[in-house]
């Protein structure tokens, strides 16, 4: 039986909005509020909606077409949320269509790409949220037009066959943990997988850089490193590791907003006051940094910047496809909440 093609109308009354307003956001015309655009891109990625931001219907050139891979669903973070919306308005205007495609676990132990993606019929690719190494290198070999948005951790050590964009890490980091050796810490400890992901790594890097500065020294028994996974939103799991400390330090750097506030949820348990006792500074920028008690000193991340950023750059590439590969970090903002002295 064939599959009922999704259309633009079924967007909008799955939205509870008109088809005009849907048009507006996928074509790139008119003034459409930011949290409307982000709930009509959740929309069409929950529906498998694969035409946008073309209109339903409208003639395309099917090498006009552009695939963005991922292993996670965009939309459930603030980054996410914020970089899609961006660069798909800023590609459409270009006169590009874009498919979001997940990339599976097995897929990437493969390395193959998903069964859906048309290679042939593919203008440029956009990786994001994908971190392993060797399905980033497969990517590369196809001598598609690529941009990655982060990476792997320690990317900059190997040559990579694409250009790369990303928040930069390693300034905001420093400033972040010299404020809390400013406000008196001095035994400090970093919450992440520092494996994760380039950016987590780089956090890692100014969070070291601190502490050399500083001339105190890398205590790893007071950090929780621990490969990334679901525990670390679970507060129980995160005390568990504080229990296992030799001493409780004076401050925690974390490699996102995410971590540091389940850590913080971990310390109140425990009856210690922040910032008092214990410190604690995120990285994102994240809404919920701005409303947890008390408010979290963390870096705040344009994301719809980089989104525009690694629209052009995949532009250029694709109009540029012999131009020398660069790599490019966007500026990051530290804002001083009261998680620290």
């Amino acid at each position: 039986m064939a599959v009922k093609r999704v259309t633009m109308q079924d967007i909008a009354d799955a939205c509870g909005l008109s088809r005009n307003t849907v048009s507006k956001v996928f074509n790139g015309r008119g003034s459409v509020p930011e949290e409307t655009k982000r709930l009509i891109f959740a929309k069409a990625q929950e529906l498998r909606y694969n035409q946008f931001p073309s209109e339903a219907g409208k003639k395309t050139d099917d090498t006009r077409h552009i695939a963005l891979l991922t292993q996670h669903k965009l939309l459930s973070h603030n980054f996410g949320a914020f970089f899609i919306t961006s660069f798909t308005d800023q590609i459409s205007r270009a006169g590009y269509t874009m498919k979001i495609l997940e990339v599976s676990p097995q897929e990437i132990a493969a390395k193959e790409l998903p069964p859906q993606m048309d290679l042939e019929s593919t203008a440029g690719i956009l990786c994001i949220e994908l971190f392993d190494r060797a399905y980033l290198d497969m990517v590369c070999s196809l001598k598609k037009p690529t941009v990655f948005v982060d990476g792997y951790a320690r990317a900059d050590r190997a040559p990579i066959g694409c250009d790369f964009v990303s928040m930069e890490n390693m300034a905001s980091e420093t400033a972040l943990v010299r404020r809390m050796i400013a406000g008196g810490a001095r035994r400090l400890g970093f919450v992440g997988d520092l494996e994760h992901c380039n950016s987590f790594y780089e956090r890692w890097l100014g969070f070291c850089t601190a502490l050399s500065e500083a001339g105190l020294p890398l205590q790893r028994e007071l950090c929780i490193l621990r490969e990334d996974s679901e525990l670390y939103g679970d507060p129980d799991w995160i005390l568990g590791q504080l229990d296992a400390f030799p001493f409780m330090p004076d401050g925690f750097a974390c490699a996102n907003d995410y971590l540091a506030i389940h850590l913080m949820t971990a310390l109140k348990r425990k009856g210690l006051s922040i910032p008092k006792d214990v410190m604690v500074v995120g990285f994102d920028g994240s809404p919920e940094s701005s409303v947890v008690e008390p408010s979290l000193a963390t870096a705040r991340i344009p994301s719809s910047d980089i989104g525009r950023l690694a629209a052009f750059l995949l532009e250029e590439r694709i109009r540029l496809p012999d131009f020398p590969f660069h790599w490019t970090y966007v500026k990051t903002t530290p804002v001083w909440g009261g998680s620290v002295r």
